[in-house]
């Protein structure tokens, strides 16, 4: 759902000059996204949307001029020195990171952008990632693993 809600955003500031996260909020809520604020601010800030100026003090939200390789390794450095261990249990992983970086691996790890990830949710040094199945989560293990050069326990 995330994705294509992202997928949607990023059709809406290309259509209209959106100014604020309110004119987000409608045209979503139009084409029948049920979100909230603090939905539309953490898509904005997973997205990296920026605001751009148009001209006399009007700006709008636009898509980040980036090469996205560098940020996926940006996103795989995050995980190789915030990551301890990584395991499955059936179509869930789960993350061990250091104390107080659950967090900032879960962002990079969102940012990735895989989309046979169902949802995450990170504490303080502990993620759970739920896949659509075993075989999933397996080779997603695998992937993170590489990453941080561990071996999964699976």
């Amino acid at each position: 759902m995330k994705y294509k809600r992202h997928d949607e955003i990023k059709k809406i500031i290309s259509d209209y000059n959106i100014e604020t996260q309110d004119e987000l909020i409608s045209r979503l809520r139009e084409r029948g996204y049920e979100v909230t604020q603090a939905t539309v601010s953490r898509d904005i800030r997973e997205m990296h949307l920026v605001k751009v100026a148009l001209g006399s003090n009007a700006f709008k939200y636009s898509m980040p001029a980036y090469d996205a390789a560098n940020y996926t390794s940006k996103y795989q450095y995050i995980i190789k020195e915030t990551v301890v261990s990584i395991d499955t249990a059936q179509n869930l992983i789960i993350v061990k990171t250091l104390p107080g970086m659950a967090n900032a691996a879960a962002a990079a790890i969102d940012g990735l952008g895989w989309k046979e990830v169902v949802g995450s949710i990170a504490g303080d040094d502990t993620i759970f990632i739920a896949m659509h199945s075993y075989e999933k989560a397996s080779e997603y293990a695998a992937t993170l693993t590489k990453y941080k050069n561990l071996k999964t326990k699976a």
